[in-house]
């Protein structure tokens, strides 16, 4: 008898693998070019550039996952009106699986660029196989099967670093215990004091390799010039970047995002986001930014994370030459309009030895990774906002107790009330006003080991055995990178627009063809909605911007 469960993972698998009928495949047709391939040919490879979308016409692929590690999982047969590609395929990414010919197959090859227009052309079509295109990768991260293997101790602060980097882009990868797992082991001890040993689908190996590394090994980021002109940079995939992007795209810009981490700032990183309008049930930070993220590639847009800028040339807006980003590997982008969507890094409180367990028990996110870390355990967070607040009710799923560390007398000036709610009524949640956080324990070898605080009103201390430290104490602006080209900021250094910098539009800044939103701007209220809402905004005032610029050239 069907169970409520089965259906579900039924109705899942045919959302993920839907069969087209013969006037749907008459639909692709327009967009690709008739391919055979012989049986036993491949017809793509994990860690190899895809081609794009096939829609089988005759024949059958075999679809398998290959680990790094030479072990072969077989995942599907696809045949008939069924069509091969993942959500990275709308980017020309590498593949995630491989594919070869079971028999003599005919298809249609649908390039990424080619299938972007279809999903705009034909939406309800469009519509069934950006969902497939999601669900697959879902499929492929909870499957832990396929991208790069991460092998070393689970404890390692490495390990825990390049698990979240992968994570929060919506990378697959499989981890290996190399303290139980003997072939791990002996990897690790080939390549002397590794602490980390990385094999990406390619077979290239890496060593305590960096986020940039690893990135371009799974080719997230090419090597590419990009010397064409575009019509906007956007600086940040945050909300305010990503909602910039999918209107410009859509709109038909040409537009390129760059973020130097992952796509969805600090609030990617936020468990659960209620208040946010639409999703009455609530939503992750990570699945709406993922959402956002392949939104705005379906309109066309192109993303290079993680790539970092580090500064911006205005001298070219008076001779054609547009506007420079310089990015940290030493290429420049150039383009018409730049939008400064930079958001604000973690502010650090002045607590000693802060630096030395960060990414070994100090944490400035709380993701599934680390709430598992924290089962059972007691744990402390120190911040009274709203990414406070979700941290501390998710944890609260996972540990023991959640202590919660405000100098202030209460939540109520920095909190919203739903959240205030939710934490008075979880039994394992302690608020801790008037206290700040004063010192750590343990060595930087194995973590932290505990953290001591003070009331301020009684000057009374207390020693906390907590391993795991939860920092949301604010944000400075990401703007250093900004300083070349006279861009005005506040005397805190948020980035100023509109009349505050004699600008014409509300979200330009003083320096024209300038835009800054979200929270790298001052005076933005903070919050998810109204970075979305900026980001919509810009996009119009661009417009004029670019069609003054027209009438005067």
């Amino acid at each position: 008898m069907a169970t409520p469960e089965t259906i579900e993972v039924e109705t899942r698998r045919h959302q993920m693998f839907p069969v087209l009928d013969a006037a749907d495949a008459a639909r692709v047709r327009r967009f690709g070019e008739l391919r055979h391939y012989p049986r036993g040919s491949c017809l793509f490879r994990a860690g190899e550039p895809g081609p794009g979308l096939y829609l089988v016409l005759a024949g059958k692929v075999a679809i398998t996952q290959r680990d790094g590690l030479g072990h072969v999982t077989p995942v599907a047969v696809q045949g008939p009106g069924q069509f091969l590609a993942e959500v990275g395929t709308l980017s020309g990414q590498p593949a995630l699986v491989d594919g070869h010919a079971d028999e003599d197959v005919e298809a249609l090859l649908v390039p990424p660029e080619q299938l972007r227009a279809l999903i705009v052309a034909e939406a309800d079509l469009g519509e069934r196989m950006v969902r497939a295109l999601i669900l697959r990768r879902v499929a492929l991260i909870d499957a832990g099967a396929s991208g790069p293997v991460l092998m070393g101790p689970p404890d390692s602060a490495d390990l825990v670093r390049l698990q979240n980097f992968l994570r929060r882009n919506g990378q697959p990868y499989h981890v290996v215990d190399a303290s139980t797992d003997p072939d791990a082991a002996t990897l690790l001890e080939q390549y002397g004091e590794a602490s980390l040993v990385v094999a990406c689908p390619n077979g290239a190996v890496l060593v305590n390799p960096s986020e940039d590394a690893l990135a371009r090994c799974i080719g997230m980021v090419d090597t590419a010039e990009h010397a064409d002109l575009f019509d906007v940079i956007v600086v940040g995939a945050g909300p305010a970047g990503l909602a910039t992007a999918v209107y410009a795209a859509s709109e038909g810009l040409r537009v390129i995002v760059l973020d130097c981490r992952s796509y969805g700032g600090q609030a990617g990183a936020s468990a659960r986001i209620e208040n946010y309008l639409g999703f009455p049930t609530g939503i992750s930070g990570g699945a709406l930014a993922g959402r956002a993220y392949v939104q705005a590639q379906k309109f066309g847009a192109e993303m290079m994370i993680p790539a970092k800028a580090v500064s911006l040339d205005c001298s070219g807006t008076h001779t054609g030459e547009g506007l420079r980003v310089g990015l940290a590997d030493g290429r420049q982008l150039r383009a018409r309009t730049v939008v400064v969507a930079s958001g604000a890094r973690y502010r650090r409180p002045q607590v000693p030895r802060l630096s030395e367990f960060e990414g070994r028990g100090v944490w400035y996110w709380a993701s599934a990774i680390e709430a598992r870390m924290c089962s059972m355990q007691e744990v402390a967070l120190v911040g009274g906002g709203n990414s406070a607040g979700q941290a501390a009710v998710f944890l609260s799923q996972h540990a023991a107790l959640v202590n919660i560390l405000v100098r202030g007398p209460s939540l109520a000036a920095s909190m919203s009330r739903y959240l205030i709610d939710r934490i008075e009524a979880s039994p394992n949640i302690v608020l801790r006003p008037h206290t700040e956080l004063v010192s750590l324990h343990g060595e930087p070898a194995t973590g932290l080991e505990g953290a001591t605080w003070r009331d301020a009103r009684t000057g009374g201390q207390h020693d906390c055995p907590a391993r795991n430290l939860f920092l949301f104490v604010g944000a400075e602006p990401e703007a250093d990178w900004l300083q070349g080209c006279g861009v005005a900021v506040d005397r805190h250094g948020f980035v100023q627009t509109g009349d505050d910098a004699q600008a014409k539009g509300a979200l330009e800044t003083s320096v024209p063809g300038v835009f800054a939103v979200g929270d790298v701007r001052s005076g933005s209220v903070k919050r998810v909605g109204g970075a979305i809402g900026e980001g919509a905004a810009a996009v119009a005032q661009i417009h004029a911007h670019l069609a003054q610029v027209s009438a005067t050239a």
